[in-house]
């Protein structure tokens, strides 16, 4: 969904809306949503009722959703982003073409939903707005292609190939290309996709849109990978660390801020041509890291993939040359400037995600929150003592610890609200003592003979 908010009026959007699905004999359309966790919902409804739900008249059991509302105040409308409607480039099972519309959800008295995730980000970005900036963003989300097995999933890979591989090795170039046309009849700006460093690894890069155009990009993204590896008998899965021993799949994070369509981050006089804007903003993510770690990577098996030797952070540092810190400045310079934050993964909530990096930068900003010295030697290869000396700390070795940061960040909690604040935790604490009941095959073949 390359960017370009329409210039017409509601009332002509809709309009051609209507038209365009009946030229294309759409049959269906999904009034799409995504929960707290980023799960992606809908409520289909069939040509009939189009004009209905284009009008935001469709609605929904909230207390169905995990985390959403009590059954005593269940009623949701979802209200459609008429920019996002897209015709898929296929058809469903029964030969029908479909449709997709990404919806924000509201209440029966017209207000936005607190446990919305979209309408989270919405005011993050108006927060930013308020303050003369608009946020870029593009992120770099890594995926697994793994074999099928009696229709069940494996961690078998389809290739034996590295980074930037081609075929024969590469057995996954064809489902790539076919992810790729896909994702461009859905009117994504597809940069560049190849072969990643694990086998049966691969990246999709797609163009840096607005903040919340990019947020429903990996919503949608996540949705077309995982439709086109199943109708090639493949599974694709964006889970973190799904291996053992190898690279785990990441979701780095390119980030600018502009004011009336120029670069904030770049200042030919300053620091590396970075200027204090720049710098304030690496200075709230930093400060702000371990604080929202937890919705950044929110999985038990996200913390499997930030260790150290596997090219994931673990060091809550920046540097302009190397790859081993938190946050990265690529050498780009003029427009092109931009910071890359290396820890998210792509099973985050890419609408929650954005918010709190958002937020934690207009934080760097408005404190003025400075960054320290760039760390451009390989952190990796640092003794403890060394790290310590630079003041050099570490984002939490599991989702417990990240969300015990979590509660003690005023700033995130502010930013995702209390509903899902509260919902988010519970579900997350939940996941978490449910891991660690569990009796891991590690466990029994390192101590059931030993002790």
């Amino acid at each position: 969904m390359a960017s370009g908010r329409q210039t017409t009026g509601p009332a002509a959007r809709r309009t051609e809306i209507l038209e365009l699905a009946e030229r294309h004999k759409v049959k269906f359309l999904r009034l799409q949503f995504t929960d707290i966790l980023g799960t992606i919902k809908n409520v289909e409804v069939p040509d009939r009722q189009f004009e209905q739900a284009l009008n935001g008249e469709i609605m929904f059991d909230g207390s169905s959703i995990e985390g959403f509302v009590r059954i005593e105040e269940s009623d949701m409308y979802l209200k459609p982003d008429l920019d996002t409607f897209r015709i898929f480039p296929w058809t469903n099972s029964t030969g029908e073409q479909v449709a997709r519309i990404i919806c924000d959800i509201y209440t029966p008295d017209g207000e936005p939903f607190a446990g919305c995730p979209r309408s989270t980000l919405k005011r993050t970005i108006a927060k930013a707005a308020a303050r003369g900036f608009t946020m870029n963003a593009g992120p770099e989300a890594e995926f697994f292609l793994f074999q099928m097995r009696n229709g069940a999933a494996t961690t078998e890979t389809h290739d034996a190939a590295s980074y930037f591989d081609l075929t024969p090795v590469d057995l996954g170039e064809d489902v790539r290309r076919e992810i790729v046309l896909a994702l461009e009849a859905m009117g994504f700006y597809v940069e560049a996709a190849h072969h990643e460093v694990a086998a049966g690894q691969h990246e999709i890069d797609f163009r840096y849109d607005d903040a919340l155009t990019t947020a429903d990009n990996v919503s949608t993204f996540r949705f077309v990978v995982k439709n086109v590896a199943i109708r090639n008998g493949l599974h694709a899965t964006f889970m973190p660390k799904p291996i053992y021993g190898i690279n785990g799949s990441g979701m780095h994070t390119h980030q600018s801020l502009l004011t009336g369509g120029r670069n904030r981050f770049y200042d030919e006089r300053g620091p590396g041509q970075l200027s204090d804007v720049c710098r304030h903003y690496i200075g709230g993510l930093l400060r702000h890291a371990k604080g929202f770690c937890a919705v950044t990577n929110p999985l038990v098996n996200s913390y499997k993939r930030l260790v150290p030797g596997y090219e994931a952070p673990t060091n809550i540092a920046w540097s302009e040359r190397n790859r081993s810190p938190l946050v990265r400045v690529p050498a780009a310079r003029g427009e092109a400037t931009r910071i890359e934050l290396r820890m998210p993964d792509p099973s985050c909530n890419p609408y929650l995600a954005l918010a709190v990096m958002l937020s934690a930068g207009l934080d760097g900003i408005e404190q003025r929150i400075d960054p320290g010295p760039p760390v451009n030697k390989n952190i990796y290869t640092m003794s403890h003592r060394e790290r310590r000396h630079l003041r050099i700390d570490e984002l939490p070795g599991n989702l417990s610890d990240a969300l015990d940061e979590l509660e003690k960040d005023d700033l995130v909690r502010e930013t995702l609200g209390d509903h899902i604040f509260h919902h988010f935790l519970e579900a997350k604490r939940e996941e978490w003592h449910d891991y660690i009941r569990q009796v891991s095959p590690w466990e029994v073949e390192r101590y059931l003979s030993l002790y």
